[in-house]
Order: structure tokens, then sequence, then C-alpha cells
């Protein structure tokens, strides 16, 4: 039976970067050699870093001062990188998930990080509007897409500081003004690679403004000058991200990517809202493309454990909610085929028409 990959991270990777990468692990650019064993000084692996950074810069249109880094540690690393580079009196935080509020912690470890505005308030269900940015503030941290509770900032917002995301989970799903902002990071393990590389994008002129002294290894200056190279990076998750942005640039690049997102959670959304068995929990208007979170209508709640059976027998993999929400949660990241989502909602009408 055809399984439908609707995991929320590690996530459905495009089939033909997991088939070249199979094939590099046996044998790495004709070396005789696997990826996984080769150097990553060599000629071989040094092209595919620089056409990897050339792709990123490309697909999203990347000014010149900026350098694309690509490091370990994950994006919660991250958490603790930027305020370490970047605060010297007081950082502002914009609170709209799990991993808002856990990139806001790490800040505080460092100096005055305040909360700008929360939709905690109603379970992180909304994207918080009419806040001010304190013009006093190093820089103003955002998380773009909110994996857990289904919300997106859909904009680039214009902000009187250092605009910094999380764009973990929706890099490369719709356009971006990078311009807009001083540093762009995230996982690589939803919209890119597997788990074990993250990527920074970062404004060059914000760095070295700090007071403090900063570990080499957590100094983005120390990464930007050895080009990633600085300890050995992760070469299997670089490789493989390489192949996604030429299968990415094969398609027409991020606007068509764009409209391919919107038109698949378009349907699966319309669904939700005519279905009479579920309910969307996410606000009309923030609506994730990439996660699209749903639950059971309150009379048939007691239905929430067959469904999932069902959908399961059925083919569909990982629509499981997170276990702080409950319900279910459709992934929709770029890899994932429209053919997915209208499997998914076929197997919504079947069940709908079965209650």
């Amino acid at each position: 039976m055809k399984k439908y990959n609707f995991n929320a991270g590690p996530s459905i990777l495009p089939q033909e970067t997991i088939d070249n990468t199979i094939k590099a692990i046996q044998n790495f650019s004709g070396t005789g050699l696997s990826l996984m064993e080769v150097s990553h000084r060599s000629k071989e692996f040094q092209a595919v870093i620089d056409e990897a950074e050339a792709l990123f810069k490309e697909l999203l249109n990347i000014p010149e001062g900026y350098s694309v880094l690509f490091l370990g540690g994950g994006a919660s690393l991250e958490f603790c990188m930027v305020p370490y580079n970047l605060l010297e009196k007081k950082a502002a935080y914009l609170n709209t998930g799990t991993w808002a509020n856990k990139a806001l912690k790490e800040a505080k470890l460092f100096g005055e990080a305040i909360e700008v505005a929360s939709s905690k308030d109603a379970n992180y269900s909304y994207i918080p509007k009419g806040y001010t940015i304190p013009a006093d503030a190093d820089y103003f941290h955002i998380t773009t897409n909110n994996t857990i509770f289904g919300t997106e900032i859909h904009e680039d917002m214009d902000s009187p500081v250092t605009l910094v995301a999380d764009m973990s989970s929706d890099i490369f799903s719709r356009p971006v003004d990078v311009s807009k902002y001083g540093l762009i990071y995230g996982g690589a393990q939803k919209n890119l690679a597997p788990a074990g590389v993250t990527f920074v994008i970062v404004k060059d002129d914000i760095l070295g403004k700090v007071s403090r002294t900063i570990p080499t290894m957590l100094d983005y200056r120390t990464h930007i000058k050895d080009g990633s190279m600085f300890n050995t990076p992760p070469v299997v998750p670089i490789y493989a991200a390489l192949q996604t942005l030429k299968w990415l640039k094969a398609l027409g690049g991020v606007e068509v990517m764009y409209k391919m997102n919107k038109e698949k959670a378009a349907l699966l959304y319309a669904e939700i809202d005519r279905n009479k068995l579920f309910k969307g929990t996410a606000a009309q208007e923030d609506r994730s493309l990439m996660n699209i979170c749903f639950v059971m209508n309150d009379e048939y709640k007691d239905l929430e454990g067959d469904f999932y059976k069902f959908a399961t027998e059925k083919g569909m993999v990982g629509i499981k909610g997170h276990r702080s929400v409950g319900g279910f949660r459709a992934s929709t990241y770029n890899a994932l085929p429209k053919e997915a989502v209208e499997a998914l909602v076929a197997c919504m009408q079947e069940f709908e028409k079965q209650h």
C-alpha cells in the first residue's frame, strides 16, 4: 500500500534527494569512496558546499553582504548563538509557540530579553497583531512558522531593529525578502535535508558589535572566515540539501513552490471547513501552509482514535497532532505531492460517510 508521509520533521524529502544521496553514499563523485567517509577538505566535497551556498543565494535572491553557513546543533543551538552574537543591551521576542518560547528562554541567559507579544492566552492559535517593536532593542526575533500549533507569519515584516527569524519549517516555501532580515536560521529536517545540518543566512555587518567574549565555535565570524569548515561539517546532510536545492531550482524555484503550497493547503483547509466531523484550530488569517492542524468537532470527539486508525490503515503516516495539542496535524512541506493531500481528503470524506 502506498504511504503518504505527513511527518512534521524529520519529514518527507524529494525522491531524487534520497536516490542521489544513496548513490553518493555508495560512491561519491566517482572517488570510489562513500560520501560518509570522504574528506570534507577534498575538492569534490568543497564543490558540493560551494554549489549549495550558491543555490541558497540564487533561490532566495540573497543580496550582497550576507553569508550562508552550514552548521551543526540544530535550530536549538541557534537559540543561544543568536543572543551570544547579537545581544548587547536588550533583545525582543515575539512568542508564537513552543519553539519561540524556547528561543526566548535562552536569550534571557545573556541579558534582558523581553516578550513583545504572545498568543499563549489562546494556546498559540493566532499570530499577535498590533504590538510595537522596541526601537532600543538590539534585535527582534520571530518564528515564522509554528509547527506544533499550525500558524504562520505570511509576510516579511518591516522592523526598526535587526530582524532575526527562525525559518526551520517554512524556508523555501515562499519568496522571502532577505534584505529585511539581519539573520535567518533553521534546522534542515523539514524542507531541506535529513537532520544534522543547520542553515544560517547572516548579514555580515551586524556581527562583532557585542562586548562579551564569544567562544570560537559559537562565533558566526569563525564560520564565515572558514567557509563552514572550521570543524568537520555534517557532510551527508549538506550533500542531501544540495540535491533538494537542485530539485527546487528545476521545479521553477520558490515562486512555483509557493503556488503549489497554497494549492495543497487550500485543498485540505477546504475539506476541514466543509466536513462535519472536523474543525481547524488556527485562526483563519494565520493558518500555516506547512503544518495543517485540526481536531474532531466537539460532538464527534470520541471518534478521534477511530479516525487515526482508519487514516493509518489508508496509508497516512504521521498525522497525529503534537502531544501538547492533540488532534491531527498534516505537514504539507515542499516535497509532499498534491496527490498525498488528495488522498487524505478522500480519507476524511470516506470516514464522514461512515459516521
